[in-house]
């Protein structure tokens, strides 16, 4: 139900738990009085959410079209959202008055917080009064929000006609899919005693009860077996009944009848399946099956006769086909385009002669067909609904651009968004949260596996459970479920097979999104555009975690357009995030001059990307031995760097960008022992580069882009015997012809020289450093990088 609330309410037991009150009464009390009234108002509402909680977790899924209900709904989020301003504006206050600056300072927080804590107690109040009258509103018109009868509240017969739709599926109107049916008829025909147990596995929509009823009803098929039957299960089964309908199927119905199977127990009735079956060979199919429970009670029922029987089941969760041994899966896929545009032609023009798309309307018929993304249901139900409709241009254009409106408003296509959200009413809350989440991204958007892991930890919708897990893992553990039930898409795996990307189909998007709105959770603008919260909220929320020093457990950050006046106070934060090892910082614009010379090393850190202007062009001590990879971004330093970093023994990774005004650069012997890559771009003054034999004795790649003013290749290039790789984007003119002349025995040993003039520059950065700063930081790294690399590097 009220997800949302659900996240609330986590978020209260973290600010209030770990004897958050008791510091607020031993730090803050003396402020003044009210602050005892607020904490027993804190209190209060604490047991009064906690009771909510275990409310909430009673309720079941509502019913569609129930509007009392809706309305009555939308009025538990807008309390939902109040109380998360106060835990929000709470936990901030709190930590202001715990300081643990100086007197003086503390003193300070605490007068000018004062009115902020005055109103909280006004709030709370407040809230606690809307939720009374939300109690006596849903008494006064009768709202029923508990848990109900299952067989009142889940049933849904639109569920029912859809199966039944896709069983009477004409098979000459199948298309696509043509491996897999073949492989299903094969192994339905193969000759093996012990029973076998097939499963169809994918999203909702995909065709998997189409493709089951075109193997079903094969007369070939059909005469293998002594008997077979058909039930569809849905999410809420009940056992009885479906074991009777199983009977009504296998048996002689007046049969069935006269034995008084209406009346037998459950157990009483898998006996008389397993006895009718106990000599037969047959054939079963179990459509949306959900969980493995009700395969495992079924499995008694259908006995193993070593008769080469065959039972056939269709699933979303990919932890449910596991059931089927022996790889005795078929995983379904969508559409190809081709396919998609024949079989919504056949269903859209069925009119016409062979099933041609008139001219006028092909380009509006294509966009419609692209937005199905190759979900055989989308395309069969928009392209029927579109048979009925004139074959008038303008017609086409405004169904095709009103879509979503379509999708969440006409009745027509309730199909749709009803079997896609089956799969999301069977979402436990801690995943609803996050799934919703996903849909706030534009379409066709491949989200990174890390960046999505973190911004759910950061709004607050993964649990911590404690047994030594980190928030990263619980994080990622949501989103294999999530792709396990068939919910979202794998786009790309790392070499170890672990999930790079992903992306929400476009109709569940659609469908996610407007369930999204509804419930209040978040509204994405526009394809491009999508956005959570505003940004001086984020912003707000990122500086209250930092105090300004809640991020214990973070590993990877990044902050943007940084200012000098809170630098020392970011830094003191920085240094309490114990597991912090991959940082990046950039000053909000290329002008901004950053002072770090007061600042300490912190020594978790391996990766360090730092952009900005460094007061004086001189460089501080920030840097610990203990990085991996370091980028300096326009810094402006007037002094050689290199000698600095030369004690950075682990260093892999350096990447100078615009980040030095001198003239030469100096590497020695003895230096950079593991370095394997060196770039060095956009130093215009930069005219020589010193390489003694010795140094940087494990370098792979070395680029040098947009240095101008170098003329000739460095000799000591010859040294670096385990060069792979050299790259040289819009380098000077004189500097080429000597590489390819007078200059090339010092490079002559490299197996893989590039060079690409400054038209080709970005190709590079598109093919080597982009991608790798996307795999470090997302794809939020690459937009910032375009943007902020100044004048020498655009």
């Amino acid at each position: 139900m009220a997800d949302a609330l659900l996240v609330v309410l986590r978020k209260v037991a973290h600010s209030l738990g770990q004897g958050a009150l008791e510091r607020i009464g031993s730090e803050v009390v003396e402020v003044a009085p009210i602050l005892t009234d607020f904490e027993h108002s804190m209190k209060q509402i604490q047991g009064e959410l906690s009771i909510l909680h275990a409310f909430i977790g009673q309720v079941g899924t509502h019913k569609d079209g129930d509007k009392a209900f809706d309305a009555w709904l939308d009025q538990v989020r807008d309390v939902a959202h109040e109380v998360e301003d106060i835990v929000d504006e709470y936990a901030y206050l709190t930590v202001q008055a715990v300081d643990t600056g100086s007197f003086l300072k503390r003193k300070f927080h605490q007068i000018k917080n004062f009115a902020s804590w005055q109103k909280l107690p006004t709030h709370i109040s407040q809230v606690e009064a809307r939720i009374q009258r939300l109690t006596e509103m849903r008494n006064r018109y009768g709202i029923v929000v508990g848990q109900l009868e299952r067989s009142n509240v889940f049933k849904q017969p639109d569920q029912l006609c859809m199966s039944e739709s896709a069983y009477l599926t004409d098979t000459s109107e199948v298309v696509g899919n043509i491996d897999e049916i073949g492989r299903l008829t094969q192994w339905l025909l193969e000759e093996k005693q012990d029973r076998t147990l097939i499963s169809i596995l994918g999203m909702g929509g995909l065709g998997k009860t189409t493709i089951a009823s075109t193997v079903y009803k094969n007369q070939k098929i059909r005469r293998t077996f002594d008997c077979h039957a058909w039930v569809t299960l849905s999410q809420t089964y009940k056992a009885e009944e479906v074991l009777r309908e199983f009977i009504n199927q296998l048996i002689d119905q007046r049969e069935s009848m006269a034995s008084g199977f209406m009346t037998m127990s459950r157990m009483k009735l898998v006996d008389v399946i397993q006895s009718y079956l106990w000599d037969k060979k047959y054939l079963i199919v179990l459509d949306d099956v959900w969980d493995k429970d009700a395969w495992l009670f079924l499995n008694y029922a259908f006995v193993r006769n070593n008769c080469g029987s065959k039972v056939l089941i269709t699933i979303r969760r990919k932890d449910v086909s596991s059931l089927a041994v022996d790889s005795y899966v078929i995983e379904l896929r969508t559409l190809r385009y081709d396919e998609s545009w024949e079989l919504f032609c056949k269903k859209a023009f069925r009119a016409s002669t062979d099933n041609v798309c008139p001219e006028n309307l092909v380009s509006w018929a294509k966009k419609i067909v692209a937005k199905c993304q190759g979900l055989p249901l989308a395309i069969v139900i928009i392209g029927s609904i579109l048979s009925y409709r004139e074959l008038e241009e303008q017609v086409w254009k405004f169904f095709c651009n009103q879509l979503t409106w379509q999708l969440a408003n006409n009745p027509e296509l309730n199909w749709i968004s009803s079997v896609l959200n089956l799969s999301l009413n069977d979402l436990p809350s801690y995943l609803r949260s996050c799934f919703l989440y996903c849909s706030l991204y534009p379409e066709d958007y491949n989200i990174r596996r890390k960046q999505i892991s973190k911004l759910w930890i950061a709004e607050g919708l993964v649990e911590e459970r404690g047994d030594g897990t980190t928030m990263e893992e619980v994080a990622e553990c949501y989103l294999m479920e999530l792709i396990q039930r068939s919910l979202l898409q794998v786009t790309e795996r790392n070499a170890w097979g672990r999930v790079k990307t992903f992306l929400m189909h476009d109709l569940v998007r659609e469908v996610t999104l407007i369930i999204a709105k509804r419930e209040k959770f978040g509204i994405a603008y526009g394809d491009t555009d999508s956005k959570i919260f505003k940004k001086d909220h984020w912003v707000a929320l990122v500086l209250q975690n930092f105090m300004l020093r809640n991020l214990t457990l973070m590993r990877s950050l990044g902050i943007i357009e940084v200012q000098q006046s809170y630098v020392v106070e970011l830094w003191n934060s920085l240094a309490e995030m114990p597991n912090l090892s991959r940082l990046l910082i950039s000053t909000c614009d290329i002008n901004e001059i950053l002072n770090l010379k007061a600042l300490k090393p912190i020594p978790t850190l391996k990766l360090f990307w730092l952009a900005g202007k460094l007061e004086g062009g001189i460089l501080p001590l920030i840097f610990s031995d203990k990085l991996t990879q370091l980028k300096l971004d326009w810094s402006g330093l007037k002094k050689d760097p290199i000698s600095s970093f030369s004690r950075m023994i682990n260093l892999v990774d350096l990447w100078l960008f615009g980040a030095y005004v001198g003239e030469q650069l100096t590497f020695c012997r003895g230096w950079f022992p593991k370095l394997k890559s060196l770039q060095l771009a956009d130093m215009e003054h930069l005219n020589w580069i010193e390489i003694e034999d010795g140094t940087m004795t494990n370098l792979h790649l070395l680029e040098f882009a947009g240095l101008r003013n170098l003329k000739a290749l460095p000799g000591g290039i010859k040294y670096l015997r385990t060069l792979h790789q050299m790259f040289l984007i819009d380098m000077s003119i004189e500097f080429i012809k000597r590489l390819h002349g007078s200059d090339f025995h010092i490079v002559q040993h490299i197996p893989n020289i590039h060079n690409f003039d400054s038209s080709d520059s970005q190709t590079v950065h598109d093919v080597i450093f982009w991608p790798y700063l996307a795999k470090k930081f997302g794809p939020g790294a690459i937009k910032y990088a375009s943007t902020k690399r100044g004048p020498s590097g655009s």
